[in-house]
């Protein structure tokens, strides 16, 4: 029986799990608002609040408890600097989940995850969680690419420089036959007068 278990699975281990959250929790403090399914955002909600409890301590041993768990000192600095300062006054509940309906692909239930405390930004985007995966796959294709373009262009520049280091071992090599014509002459027609008339 599953009593007293509230651990969200979300059908992966616990590292997988563990780096799940911890990649959602970085993009919900970035971007203040993001879109994920229901059951994510269910399991972040507790995730992101404890860490807002943590950073409204905000000491040395805080700061490096939230690097160690989110992984990024950018994301950190916000953290404590923007999104703690704003739900000081607040005791509990940073966070707010509000249902979509259903995505068109598989029908799985949608939501919304953002701070209950937080600025309003004009022209701000809601931000999903699949666009943002997109935009690292794009982000790795364009420097892989460009690593690409760069082997090329070395690749170009070694076969220019083979060809000529070709043509000049050519160039010098008749420039020995020549030379080698001319001392065979040379030394022919020195033996030439040598020779006594009988």
């Amino acid at each position: 029986m599953k009593h007293g278990k509230k651990i969200h699975k979300l059908k992966r281990n616990a590292s997988q799990r563990k780096a799940l959250l911890s990649n959602l929790a970085g993009q919900l403090i970035e971007h203040g608002r993001i879109r994920t399914t229901l059951a994510k955002a269910k399991a972040l909600r507790p995730v992101a609040e404890k860490l807002v409890t943590l950073a409204k301590r905000d000491d040395v041993h805080t700061r490096r408890q939230a690097v160690s768990y989110l992984r990024q000192k950018d994301i950190v600095q916000k953290l404590f600097t923007e999104i703690a300062p704003a739900a000081k006054d607040r005791q509990g509940g940073y966070c707010r989940i509000i249902k979509l309906g259903f995505r068109t692909s598989d029908a799985a239930p949608m939501a919304l995850i953002e701070w209950v405390d937080r600025p309003e930004i004009e022209n701000e985007t809601i931000v999903d969680e699949v666009e943002v995966a997109e935009a690292t796959e794009v982000a790795v294709e364009a420097t892989e690419e460009a690593a690409a373009v760069q082997e090329e262009a070395k690749v170009e520049e070694k076969a220019e420089a083979k060809e000529e280091v070709k043509e000049a071992p050519a160039k010098k090599a008749t420039a020995k036959k020549t030379t080698k014509k001319a001392a065979a002459k040379k030394t022919t027609a020195k033996k030439a007068p040598k020779k006594k008339e009988d």
